[in-house]
């Protein structure tokens, strides 16, 4: 079996190149393995480029994603429609909200661990505008992050400043939309601040959308949060952030008036407030302005690779559940 790590030297804005070359010999040495590749990323879409052509090789591969959760989108994008490749996480990006599913990003960052993890099936969404492992959302919180790259290009503002200079700006202004929203063919029609189509529980750099959601049940947890006064959002926010929205399947009942909860296999989103205004979707953290968006679950349709002690937690978690 190959093992490749598929580098991206500019994730989190740093080269981890160098400290990757340090660390990958003993671990590997440890875990008992004598050989393996480390490919650096050259350009945007790299990453799916290359696990493309190790899956055509039909050859028994495990691929690394070594950066953020843009990297490990592009690789288990371009590697999904392979059954010979599995694609692990080893985060080093700005954002690693897949991972947190799992486990925490010192166990992901354990080499020796990942030498020896263990590989199982996923859900995958398939949307009009790519794969995503995690989330894709409508409205505010991705109009949120649509606005951070505007605020990293000023002087001393960094992730954590450039996002909170984006909430900001976007608060200041002209909140909700009318939306269109069709679960599992049936419709309806709401003002929404957001509403987040979701495998994975968490987003936005650790924001809990779905807190009893898995990512290998076939089914989404779509969560629909109504246009309210600002200072309602305020208070609704934190809880939503911490996963507190939510208890037992159900929300809880002093947000039950704003917040919806339904499980579904495919949804579409639209614009229905009659302009030409187009909405800010994302895909598990690739934002852009559309008409709308659509997405269903494929069950089952990724293989990833968790690190040996995080699987071993997960496995022993399905069984009491």
């Amino acid at each position: 079996m190959k093992i490749v790590f598929i580098v991206n030297p500019i994730a989190g804005g740093f080269d981890i190149s160098e400290k990757l070359d340090q660390m990958l010999p003993e671990a590997a040495a440890r875990a008992g393995v004598a050989e393996y590749t480390v490919v650096r990323t050259e350009h945007p879409g790299h990453a799916r480029e290359l696990a493309q052509k190790y899956g055509e090789t039909g050859e028994e591969v495990r691929l690394y994603a070594v950066g953020g959760d843009g990297t490990f989108n592009e690789v288990i994008s371009g590697a999904y429609q392979y059954k010979n490749v599995a694609v692990g996480c080893i985060p080093y990006g700005s954002g690693n909200d897949f991972l947190r599913n799992f486990g925490t990003r010192e166990e992901f960052q354990d080499l020796t661990d990942q030498f020896s993890g263990v590989e199982m099936d996923i859900d995958l969404i398939q949307s009009g505008y790519g794969m995503c492992a995690t989330i894709c959302s409508a409205g505010l919180d991705a109009e949120i992050a649509y606005q951070i790259p505007m605020f990293r290009r000023l002087p001393f503002c960094g992730g954590e400043m450039a996002y909170r200079l984006s909430i900001v700006k976007r608060l200041m202004g002209r909140l909700g939309r009318k939306l269109s929203i069709t679960l599992d063919g049936y419709t309806q029609t709401e003002e929404c601040l957001l509403t987040a189509v979701c495998n994975g529980g968490y987003y936005g750099g650790g924001f809990c959308a779905a807190p009893e959601s898995s990512m290998d049940d076939g089914l989404l947890d779509v969560v629909i949060v109504r246009k309210m006064p600002l200072l309602r959002i305020a208070k609704v926010l934190p809880l939503y952030q911490k996963g507190k929205h939510m208890m037992g399947g159900q929300i809880v009942s002093e947000l039950a008036d704003v917040v919806e909860f339904h499980r579904c296999r495919s949804v579409e989103i639209r614009a229905a407030d009659n302009t030409d205004k187009p909405i800010v979707v994302n895909v598990d953290g690739e934002c852009r302005e559309a008409a709308g968006i659509a997405a269903h679950v494929l069950p089952l349709g990724g293989r990833v690779i968790l690190p040996a002690k995080v699987y071993a937690r997960y496995a022993q978690h399905k069984e009491t559940v």
